[in-house]
């Protein structure tokens, strides 16, 4: 269970039947021995950098506590030349109908995501959940250019009688409401699981999102989906998951980047990520480890000597790769020396380095899950019909974009081809990663390592089912555990 905590520097409040506190006390009381989890409401004015305000939010994060506004929000709306504060990206489906006839512009008073405007409740959620902080004051208009809102801290003191009386209403309505969880949830820890539905590859799908969050509350863990966009408050979390394909300029390494910073545990962690995501790093750590994969070069150029080079080592055909890349996009095969000078002159517009790699052809890749230095799940991945791919994404028919798949039990698999995808993985670190082999005979050779698996319902869990599930929760739980993260 949480306690909240309203923190003021009002010189007079009402009675809410709240625990409400002037920022001196919280400053000079808090933390307490064995206080349970605390959850702050921030009521002090955060307008000037340093003040009073920003200090509470700044050390409830650092104690621990969940507090409202974050010190994002407060830097968010404290600084008028920021983009985000003066002008957002809105879904015009949250406009009421009537603001399509409205030329003046419109205000809102935004208590806790709620306004007195009804048709604009819609639209002052949405401003909430992107800043979100107890009193937004939000200014609506059309522009020849389009839509422009600006959005601003509301300040207390300046609410008359009865619209300050409304604003300690909704106080006490979002902290019973929506602060206050089910005596029946007694979670332990809080895990935020990154997954974008959207996606056209994500690494798990619905039905796989769903058993780990069951997973998870068996374990004592309550687990929150959300967006990358929408997970605004990292510090309120104990962990955080990565289900959403990473890359390095992106919101999910930023994500992994912040959480570590801020003490979460983090699956898959940032520096996995910078790892993984770049073949050019595997490439050089696999060689420089005795790892075994297949005979790779990486060109800076395409000149004739380059070209010479290439033609001198590798015969056609022949695999070109992007450094950074994924479930098979950036990969191409090149069948002659006009088909790699081409599509050479066509990457290298986009990369200042590309892989050239012996292309050795198998009916199926294995895919290794390897989940802190041990292996939890051995899956073949077929190639596409009529494809040198798991993936053609070229295919106008749905039935021939993915190969067919085989999922067996770990003790099964090649001790080889296990063997590889451990040592592959000793290099990058301990997380959750999926590496794809290819075995000729008896010589199997490592292709990459993924930083952020595959795991979905009836394919990677065929074998081991909602146990799977459960063994990646597990690695949160003792991590957690062994933080001290309470």
């Amino acid at each position: 269970m949480h306690k909240t905590l309203v923190v003021t520097d009002q010189v007079q409040t009402p009675e809410l039947d709240l625990n409400v506190i002037s920022f001196d006390q919280y400053l000079s009381e808090y933390p307490k021995l064995n206080e349970p989890k605390i959850r702050i409401i921030n009521l002090c004015d955060t307008t000037q950098y340093l003040s009073r305000g920003y200090y509470c939010s700044l050390l409830a994060e650092s104690r621990q506590h969940k507090v409202l506004p974050s010190v994002s929000t407060i830097n968010d709306l404290r600084n008028p030349q920021e983009e985000l504060s003066i002008g957002i990206h809105f879904p015009t489906s949250l406009l009421p109908k009537e603001f399509d006839v409205q030329t003046a512009p419109v205000e809102l008073d935004i208590f806790f995501g709620w306004t007195a405007d009804e048709p604009w409740r819609k639209s002052a959620r949405a401003l909430f959940d992107r800043y979100a902080a107890p009193y937004l004051r939000a200014q609506i208009q059309r522009k020849e250019k389009g839509l422009q809102i600006q959005v601003s801290r509301g300040n207390l003191a300046e609410l008359d009688p009865p619209k300050l009386s409304l604003f300690y209403d909704r106080l006490k309505d979002f902290t019973e409401r929506v602060w206050r969880r089910p005596v029946r949830r007694m979670s332990r820890w809080d895990l935020a699981i990154l997954h974008d539905p959207d996606e056209a590859n994500s690494p798990s799908d619905i039905e796989a999102i769903k058993r780990f969050v069951k997973a998870a509350s068996k374990l004592g863990v309550e687990a929150s989906v959300m967006r990358s966009k929408d997970l605004k408050h990292l510090s309120q979390y104990d962990a955080l998951f990565i289900r959403e394909t990473t890359h390095i300029n992106h919101p999910t390494y930023r994500l992994a980047r912040k959480g570590e910073m801020e003490g979460l545990v983090v699956i898959d962690d940032a520096t996995s990520i910078l790892r993984c995501c770049n073949k050019i790093y595997l490439h050089d750590a696999f060689s420089y480890k005795g790892i075994q994969s297949p005979l790779t070069m990486v060109l800076s150029g395409f000149a004739t000597a380059d070209i010479e080079k290439i033609e001198s080592q590798f015969s056609y055909p022949m695999v070109l790769k992007m450094p950074e890349s994924s479930f098979s996009l950036g990969v191409y095969k090149v069948a002659n020396h006009l088909d790699l000078l081409k599509k050479l002159k066509q990457m290298f517009k986009e990369s200042a380095l590309v892989l050239v790699q012996e292309y050795l052809f198998t009916e199926f890749d294995w895919r290794i899950g390897v989940l802190n230095g041990r292996a939890i799940y051995a899956c073949k991945y077929f190639m596409a019909r009529d494809h040198w791919q798991i993936y053609n994404h070229g295919s106008a028919r749905k039935g021939n974009q993915e190969g067919a798949f085989e999922t067996i039990p770990t003790f099964e698999a090649p001790r080889k081809v296990l063997d590889a995808a451990l040592k592959a993985c000793s290099i990058i670190g301990k997380g959750l990663y999926g590496v794809d082999i290819k075995q000729k005979g008896n010589q199997v050779y490592v292709i990459e390592v993924n930083d952020n698996p595959n795991i979905d319902h009836r394919i990677e869990d065929a074998y081991l089912g909602d146990e799977l599930y459960m063994m990646v929760m597990q690695e949160f739980v003792n991590r957690m555990e062994k933080r001290g993260l309470r």
